[in-house]
């Protein structure tokens, strides 16, 4: 008997769905990665690590947070990402992945709800799925379908407190959630949100501070701010109370039972912070090159544009999306293919996101580069 015989059935499924994956090395003019700042490989990030190094910080924590694990680093990450972006407590997770899973496993209670929009990340929904809390979902952006879903949830008998979770600038469409409205819908309904910051941290806000910082301080707000995008390391940051602070220290168990964060990427995470502030001209830098690439775009056909450094060229048909990111790449340029369940159904895209790794020529002629392979004139 074969026992690997229906790991294969599923992957010649994909196959024929145009959906199998693979890796493949960096190579070309990045249009792919989320290194919005270019910070992953700048010198100051380098020769902050180094010098930890050189003064004897280790590059395993050793253990968990809650036993040896707990290094000088990770505390003064999480001091200095507090005064940074304003809230009273935060706390250090390894990747933004298990920050999402762990919160949502852990704050939310049995008789809660969690309305999650419809095009959170994956991340939210593993999250929800294991959590104590029911959950439901709202239409995309739309806030007065999340104030349905609660209404309907309550007039069906759910007494319990209430989680709206969004993410603040969307990793597939590049496009906003209205914060304003989704804060006024929590304040009015007693209500959590939590916002995943994870493609706007570093790009967005005064200082680089996010979307959310002008609800920073309040006491029914979580954000989830990664640190392996724009912030150019790895791990994410959680910003919250004390109190949920010290309730995630003694009730989560993805927190309680791995093994803390290297002391070396909380050292990067805090010189990344420190350049935020330093260097303004990054953000600044990042802000014209969005700015110039929708002036460029402007109303060409395929692209879903919403002011974001995320902008999604819709192709639609699967196999069709591949063999456009295939011919980019061909030309020179990192341009990568995403394809449903990443994205809906009928939707696959070329997901082009633009960084301080390329200038004004490099996209104009990845534009120039596209129109040539779609037949579009420009």
């Amino acid at each position: 008997m074969n026992k690997a015989a229906s790991y294969v059935t599923a992957l010649d499924a994909l196959k024929n769905d145009d959906r199998l994956r693979s890796l493949r090395p960096r190579a070309g003019i990045d249009f792919s990665s989320n290194d919005y700042l270019a910070l992953a490989s700048c010198p100051r990030m380098q020769k902050a690590v180094s010098a930890a190094v050189e003064a004897g910080t280790p590059i395993g924590a050793g253990g968990s947070r809650l036993l040896r694990g707990n290094c000088a680093e990770h505390e003064s990450l999480e001091a200095e990402a507090s005064r940074f972006f304003g809230a009273e407590s935060a706390i250090f997770f390894a990747s933004g992945y298990i920050a999402n899973f762990a919160v949502l496993t852990t704050l939310p209670q049995r008789g809660d709800l969690l309305v999650l929009d419809q095009l959170v990340h994956a991340s939210i929904h593993e999250g929800a799925r294991a959590g104590r809390a029911e959950f439901r979902f709202s239409g995309h952006n739309d806030a007065d379908s999340v104030e349905d879903v609660i209404r309907s949830w309550r007039s069906q008998g759910g007494t319990g407190r209430i989680w709206i979770v969004v993410e603040s600038l969307y990793s597939m469409d590049g496009d906003f959630a209205p914060l304003d409205a989704l804060n006024l819908i929590a304040d009015r309904h007693d209500a959590f949100l939590m916002v995943d910051e994870a493609h706007a941290t570093g790009v967005f806000g005064p200082g680089g501070r996010g979307l959310t910082v002008a609800y920073e301080g309040q006491e029914n707000l979580i954000a989830i701010h990664t640190c392996g995008k724009a912030l150019g390391a790895a791990g994410a940051l959680v910003t919250t109370t004390k109190v949920m602070r010290d309730f995630i220290v003694n009730r989560c168990r993805p927190f309680i039972f791995s093994t803390a964060p290297s002391p070396l990427m909380a050292v990067a995470v805090q010189e990344a912070l420190s350049i935020l502030r330093d260097e303004p001209e990054r953000q600044q830098g990042l802000a014209g090159l969005i700015g110039f690439a929708h002036r460029e775009i402007a109303a060409s056909e395929g692209w879903r544009l919403s002011g974001s450094q995320i902008l999604p060229f819709i192709v639609g048909d699967n196999a069709r999306a591949m063999a456009l990111a295939a011919a980019l790449q061909a030309r020179g340029f990192d341009i990568r293919g995403i394809r449903p369940p990443t994205v809906p159904a009928g939707t696959a895209r070329l997901r082009v996101s633009l960084t301080n790794n390329v200038d004004e020529s490099n996209v104009r002629a990845m534009l120039e580069a596209l129109a040539e392979e779609t037949g579009e004139r420009r």
